[in-house]
C-alpha cells in the first residue's frame, strides 16, 4: 500500500496490540486486587459455576456447625449441672447415714436434716437455672432436643434427663425422722443420676464427633474453591510487569507509527 495520511495502518494495528495489552493488564490487575482468577461467570462460565456451587455447600455446612455448636453448648449446660447434682446428691447421703446412726440426739438429726434441706434446695436451683438458649434439658418440664446433624435435614435427638428432686424421689425425705427410707431414695437418686449423665454424655460424643466431621469437610470444600478460582499471585505478578512493559512498548510503537505520515512532508519539500 503506498503512503497516506488518511489511513494509518501501522498506527491501527500498534493500536490493537496496545488495546489488547491494556485488556489482559486490566484483568491481571484484577486478579491480583481481588486474589480470584475467576471473578464472575465472564472469566470462566463452567468453572464459576462449580465453585458457586460449592460456596452454596460451604454455606449449609456453616449453618449446621452452628446448629451443632448451640447443640453442644446446651449438652456442655446440662452435663456441667448433672455433675453438680451428683456431687449435692453424694453430700447428702453423707448427711442421710450421719443420720441413720443409733442413739443421735434429736438436735443433731435436726441441724443434719437442715443441711440436707439446703442441699436438696441448691439441687433444685441448679436444675432451674441450668439453660442454654431457652432450652433445659434436666428440668421436670424438660424435652427432648433435636440438633441439626447434616445439610439435607438429619438430626441427633437427645432424650431429656429430668433431674428435680420431685423425679429423683427425694423431695418430701426429712432425714430427721425417715433417715433409712431416705437413704434408699438418696441412693436411687444417685444411680438415676449416673445413668442420666450418661446419655447425656453420650449424646455429646455423638454432636461433637460430627462438629469435627462437619468441620473438616467444610475445610475440604473450601480448598476445592480455592483450587478452582484463586489466582497464583506469583505468577500473576510475573505477568503484570510484563505487561507493563508491552504497555510502554506498545505505547512506542504507536508514536513511532503516528510519526510515519510527517515523512510525507519531505516529499513536498523544497
Amino acid at each position: 500500500m503506498g503512503m497516506s495520511i488518511n489511513t494509518n495502518v501501522g498506527a491501527m494495528i500498534a493500536l490493537q496490540n496496545l488495546n489488547r495489552s491494556n485488556d489482559q493488564l486490566e484483568k491481571t490487575q484484577l486478579h491480583i486486587t481481588t486474589g480470584l482468577k475467576v471473578n464472575g461467570p465472564k472469566d470462566d462460565a463452567s468453572t464459576y459455576a462449580i465453585a458457586q456451587r460449592m460456596r452454596g455447600d460451604i454455606a449449609g455446612m456453616q449453618a449446621v456447625k452452628t446448629a451443632l455448636a448451640a447443640g453442644e453448648s446446651t449438652l456442655n449446660v446440662a452435663i456441667t449441672a448433672g455433675k453438680a447434682i451428683s456431687d449435692m446428691l453424694t453430700e447428702m447421703k453423707a448427711k442421710t447415714v450421719q443420720a441413720n446412726q443409733a442413739g443421735l440426739d434429736t438436735a443433731s438429726k435436726t441441724a443434719l436434716n437442715d443441711d440436707f434441706t439446703s442441699l436438696r434446695d441448691q439441687l433444685q436451683t441448679i436444675v432451674q437455672t441450668a439453660e442454654f438458649n431457652g432450652k433445659n434439658l434436666i428440668s421436670s418440664v424438660a424435652t427432648s432436643l433435636t440438633v441439626l446433624s447434616t445439610v439435607d435435614g438429619s438430626v441427633i435427638s437427645v432424650g431429656a434427663q429430668k433431674l428435680d428432686a420431685a423425679t429423683l424421689g427425694i423431695s418430701t425425705s426429712n432425714i430427721s425422722s425417715g433417715a433409712s427410707a431416705a437413704l434408699v431414695a438418696i441412693d436411687a437418686a444417685i444411680n438415676t443420676v449416673t445413668s442420666s449423665l450418661a446419655s447425656l454424655g453420650s449424646a455429646a460424643k455423638r454432636i461433637e464427633v460430627q462438629t469435627d466431621f462437619t468441620t473438616q469437610l467444610v475445610d475440604i470444600l473450601k480448598e476445592g474453591v480455592g483450587n478452582l478460582v484463586d489466582a497464583d499471585l506469583a505468577e500473576e505478578s510475573a505477568s503484570l510487569q510484563a505487561l507493563q512493559i508491552k504497555q510502554q512498548l506498545g505505547v512506542q510503537a504507536l508514536s513511532i507509527a503516528n510519526s510515519g505520515p510527517q515523512s510525507i512532508l519531505s516529499l513536498f519539500g523544497g
